[in-house]
């Protein structure tokens, strides 16, 4: 009987990853939307660069500080569950102890084996205190530098990718002629981005790019719309 290797192939996304995605995604269309308003409203291609280098400005920032306020609070609500924990661990140990007992014998630990367990885990309160977090609470621990480095990757991915829509009004001196070569290359920008999106999340990568690229067609067509209704 023969054996063969067996590779698992699980996706974890890092948090990096995510951050990328979220500011890629509004950096994306937001600009687009914002550029494709303009021009609706028939102002000058200078304008329209202005506004747009202001709103990536703002954007970056706004996404940015969310994400840092983000990995702080993640980073605060741990540390007081935490300390509740600790508290309960030694005021009410026979509570807890059960609450482990409930864990183990959820995961079809035998009754005659489930005491043993528990008493081995309740030696070490810091031990103890994790499984609870994380079994009870449903709570990872986070990385302390998470709300830094959140907020540097969201602001920098959202600012590179606005340029992506913008790009076209800086280099092209007609409204008209920008627009279109913005919605050209914003929506294959899109398209590709969810594409590698899907790729990297493990789901479906046609799905996923065109969901992009609708996504951020109707934000700028009815901002163009708009603008051209109300002015």
């Amino acid at each position: 009987m023969t054996s063969r290797s067996h590779t698992e192939k699980h996706f974890r996304a890092s948090d990096t990853v995510r951050d990328v995605v979220i500011g890629m995604s509004d950096g994306l269309t937001v600009p687009f939307a914002i550029a494709a308003g303009m021009s609706g409203a028939a102002v000058a291609a200078k304008i329209v660069v202005i506004a747009g280098l202001a709103e990536i400005a703002a954007g970056s920032i706004s996404m940015g500080l969310g994400g840092y306020l983000a990995g702080k609070s993640d980073v605060e609500h741990y540390e007081v569950e935490r300390q509740r924990e600790v508290r309960e661990t030694e005021e009410v140990p026979d509570i807890e102890r059960k609450e482990v007992a409930d864990i183990l014998t959820n995961f079809g630990f035998p009754d005659d084996e489930v005491g043993p367990v528990v008493d081995a885990i309740s030696k070490d309160r810091s031990k103890w205190v994790d499984l609870m977090m994380r079994f009870e609470l449903g709570l990872e621990k986070p990385d302390p530098g998470r709300a830094l480095k959140s907020a540097l990757t969201i602001a920098l991915s959202y600012a590179v990718s606005g340029f992506i829509p913008l790009g076209p009004y800086i280099l092209l001196p007609s409204v008209h002629s920008a627009l279109y070569v913005s919605i050209a290359v914003t929506i294959l920008a899109l398209f590709v981005f969810g594409l590698i999106k899907g790729r990297v999340m493990g789901v479906k990568t046609l799905k996923s790019g065109l969901q992009m690229a609708v996504v951020g067609s109707i934000a700028a067509g009815t901002a163009f719309l708009l603008a051209r209704l109300i002015g």
